[in-house]
């Protein structure tokens, strides 16, 4: 086997980094996620908002709490099957802001639904 043939496999071997603007899959995928928790992210903070004001936030608290989750779960399959850091095309970033907005998603949704379950506050009348 000569020089120039194992140098050739090698080389067709080797991960490559993905240009900064070419669209790969795992930048589609981490991208997706990020962008449903970031929506549940949304949800969530209005929905808190409006049990903090006495309207009922419930379908906004139930939209944080399916879009955080759904969100981790993807983001960390998604950093889990990434082979290289940031910059090779694999959607790290995308894998770790899903990750993040997606707890802060079902912590928000979750915070709002125990403030919608509890009764509200006797007003007294001065």
């Amino acid at each position: 086997m000569s020089v120039h043939s194992v140098q050739a496999a090698h080389a067709s071997v080797q991960t490559f980094a993905a240009d900064a603007y070419e669209l790969t899959t795992g930048r589609l995928v981490g991208t997706t996620a990020a962008l449903v928790a970031l929506a549940g992210v949304i949800a969530g903070t209005i929905a808190l908002r409006r049990a903090r004001r006495g309207a009922d936030g419930r379908r906004g608290a139930l939209a944080a709490l399916v879009a955080g989750p759904a969100a981790v779960v993807v983001g960390v399959l998604n950093l889990a099957v990434a082979d290289g850091g940031p910059g090779t095309g694999n959607g790290v970033i995308g894998g770790g802001m899903a990750l993040l907005l997606g707890l802060a998603a079902t912590l928000l949704g979750g915070s709002t639904l125990a403030r919608s379950r509890r009764p509200a506050p006797p007003r007294t009348s001065a």
